[in-house]
């Protein structure tokens, strides 16, 4: 670029940048404002990052996400860091590398059984499935929502090869008893970090225990690149996997724009290919294109830089509301930490106990007639839902252990609220008005 271009762009970005400084919230009025459970937060650095990655106008993967994928993995502590498109397609992913012929008799095969639960998101069990895999779902426990690590044995058979687990709305499953159940039996961990970025367990982060982890960069999530996710692992050979997978499913690991890193590219014999086939055009998988754009990437490279500060803000707000409801704990079931684990809550989970004299239904219509927003808590019970119909009436293709007693409570009686940062003293006071306005007149 020559000086002249440089100084033009320069100009352009402090433009954007006096933009971005300039944009000012609408005033927050209680009653009025609505109180959304999630969203994006973010300032003028963002706005300059995605204007300088679209004048560069490289439209795919390149210098952001690679900076990305090195200061993400830096800041976790893991050795890889593979950017994707979501992190529903992080899953994929996931369970796609782990089926790689690459990995011979440790590979999954169709029949092989995954033991997951039903309380969560649907694309934790998705890939499981669309791999010609058995799903075994245990039960969770309350209140920590996560799974009960007393049914894992049970769950266990001679075909089970995995667990995939997600961390509960960002509080941390016992990772100390489902890691010694995965090291006993030999069995792949897939840990669904996507709800639980900045939460840690004995100290270290979570995203970083599983042979895999993935991430959501959504943007109600801990932080956001727009629509993105990633994949972490400690080792080389699974990252090789997963971005052949991502990268159509080509043998070669040359990022995009470079050729011939492995010196060999047109000097190799692969399968029934003539001798010398071009490596760049070689596929050891069916794989897919699932890989970020450069603009994606430079947003979620100022959102890494406040991620502290995120994790802080939303565990002071998780704090604060959890005092100011903990009065009406006759009434609702508050949510709690695993032990050994600080949660970077991705909300305030709550249940309504069974001698409340109201409804779920009810505190969430009130609630929402107050412009506070609620979610559940994702699918309740995934096995309810009609993407489960044909496989129910079949009775084939997944299995249970016991009654799932505390997934179908979570879908009949669980919500929740939001703690994001963007939520502030006056709104957490609104929050708590509007809790008090319905609980203080219906003790039991």
């Amino acid at each position: 670029m020559s000086s002249s271009d440089a100084k033009k762009k320069q100009a352009i970005l402090s433009l954007v940048r006096e933009f971005g400084t300039l944009q000012k919230k609408s005033p927050f009025v209680p009653g009025q404002s609505a109180i959304p459970y999630g969203g994006r937060v973010y300032d003028e650095n963002e706005l300059c990052n995605l204007v300088d990655s679209a004048l560069e106008f490289w439209l795919t993967a390149g210098r952001y996400a690679r900076k990305f994928e090195t200061e993400m993995a830096a800041y976790l502590g893991v050795k890889h860091c593979s950017l994707t498109n979501s992190g529903s397609l992080a899953n994929l992913l996931a369970v796609a590398a782990l089926t790689s012929p690459k990995l011979g008799p440790d590979a999954l095969k169709a029949g092989d059984e995954v033991i997951t639960v039903a309380a969560g998101f649907p694309t934790t069990v998705t890939p499981i499935l669309q791999h010609g895999l058995v799903p075994v779902f245990i039960d969770v426990t309350l209140p920590t929502y996560n799974v009960d690590v007393t049914m894992l044995e049970a769950a266990r058979s001679n075909k089970t090869r995995a667990v995939m687990l997600a961390h509960t709305l960002g509080n941390p499953f016992d990772v100390a008893a489902v890691k010694k159940f995965c090291d006993k039996h030999d069995l792949w961990l897939i840990e669904d970090n996507c709800d639980a970025l900045g939460s840690t367990y004995k100290g270290k982060f979570t995203g970083t225990f599983g042979h895999i982890a993935t991430q959501s960069f959504y943007p109600p999530h801990h932080m956001t690149m727009g629509e993105g996710g990633a994949l972490f692992t400690n080792d080389p050979k699974l990252k090789r996997l997963i971005e052949s997978f991502r990268d159509w499913g080509r043998d070669c690991w040359c990022p995009p724009g470079v050729d011939n890193s492995c010196k060999k590219r047109h000097t190799q014999q692969f399968g029934e290919l003539p001798f010398g086939y071009d490596h760049k055009y070689v596929f050891s998988h069916f794989g897919y294109n699932l890989k970020v754009t450069d603009m994606q990437a430079a947003v979620g490279l100022a959102q890494l830089k406040k991620l502290s500060k995120f994790t802080e803000a939303r565990k002071k707000n998780f704090k604060a509301i959890h005092e100011g409801l903990s009065k009406y704990a006759d009434r609702l079931i508050l949510p709690q930490a695993t032990k050994d684990a600080d949660p970077s809550w991705f909300g305030f989970l709550m249940t309504v106990r069974e001698d409340a004299c109201f409804t779920r239904e009810q505190i969430v219509a009130h609630l929402e007639k107050n412009r506070i927003q609620t979610r559940m808590l994702f699918a309740g019970n995934l096995l309810r839902h009609p993407c489960f119909d044909p496989l129910r009436k079949a009775k084939t293709g997944y299995r249970v252990i016991g009654d799932l007693k505390n997934t179908d409570r979570i879908m009949n009686d669980t919500f929740w609220v939001g703690v994001y940062p963007g939520i502030d003293a006056a709104r957490r006071r609104e929050m708590l008005r509007a809790f008090s306005a319905f609980l203080d007149g219906r003790a039991r």
